[in-house]
């Protein structure tokens, strides 16, 4: 019965993102023996639940039945587990947290910490990743708990909760010419930017400029370092710490149009009843963005 709860859960994470590869990946299986999962789910079933696609896999129509048919009942399982954790007042365990790149290098670390001091016994996992992967990642339950700009939570599968709004600035290197402030709207300078899919890259087009983009980087650490190199600039909130930047010979000019602001939000899972531990992490994120 374990075995056949386990492929069952196996079916349904393959199902709801379409690729064995990336199942296998959120599940830290093998591929190999993830395929040995389903192909003994499909034999014990007596037909096949998915066909290759050029992106994955689609259901067939007995995939469809199975996964309209078991999806309820385990969500209706997790559910009651978790309201009797809640009612047991649980407060150790592992919390999954997913958080843009740039919170990062401020804010999570004093929450944090807060939170660490307060549950020494709980552990804190904390994935990177851009704004869509973290709206897919507490949607998907594969986080407890995200931290991401407001703009990208377009889905009805979580619930959002204002923290603060950041605004951003524009990092130079310290001999540039560009005087504290500048206008993008008249002066744009050539900028090194997070791929397309990042909010922060899609602010900057939003907002009507259109810039020369001359590299992109996916992590923080990255884009400092190519414009430290020359080759141009960046733009990134003004809470990135000086002493990073001192680092990279870098400083910060103040944008004074457009107006680029975001709102970070904390997210969780839709109709979930949330494990102390996890009340409490969120609580003390809405407490230190208070305060500041």
């Amino acid at each position: 019965m374990e075995t056949f709860d386990r492929q069952l859960r196996y079916f349904l994470q393959i199902a709801q993102l379409r690729s064995l590869s990336r199942a296998a990946e959120d599940l830290d299986q093998t591929q190999s023996g993830l395929s040995r999962q389903l192909a003994a789910l499909e034999a014990h079933v007596g037909k096949p639940l998915f066909t290759r696609t050029g992106r994955g896999v689609e259901l067939t129509e007995a995939g469809r039945q199975l996964k309209e048919q078991t999806e309820g009942a385990f969500r209706t399982i997790d559910t009651a587990l978790a309201t009797l954790r809640v009612h047991d007042g649980v407060t150790q365990g592992t919390v999954r947290l997913a958080v843009i790149h740039t919170l990062s290098y401020y804010f999570m670390g004093e929450v944090v910490a807060r939170f660490v001091s307060q549950h020494e016994s709980v552990n804190l996992s904390l994935l990177a990743r851009s704004s869509p992967e973290v709206v897919e990642l507490v949607e998907s339950g594969r986080a407890d708990v995200g931290f991401v700009y407001d703009a990208a939570v377009a889905s009805t599968g979580v619930v959002s909760r204002p923290l603060f709004d950041d605004d951003m600035c524009l990092l130079v290197p310290e001999a540039s010419g560009i005087g504290d402030q500048i206008d993008l709207t008249v002066h744009l300078p050539k900028l090194v930017a997070f791929p397309s899919h990042y909010m922060l890259r899609r602010m900057v087009h939003s907002s009507g400029l259109v810039p020369q983009i001359v590299a992109e980087a996916e992590t923080v650490d990255a884009m400092l370092e190519i414009v430290s190199s020359g080759v141009g600039c960046c733009i990134l909130p003004c809470r990135i710490p000086d002493k990073l930047l001192v680092e990279h010979r870098l400083r910060k000019v103040a944008i004074t149009r457009p107006a680029l602001r975001r709102r970070v939000v904390v997210i969780v899972k839709a109709a979930r009843v949330l494990p102390p531990i996890v009340e409490h992490l969120v609580d003390a994120a809405i407490a230190i963005a208070a305060s500041a």
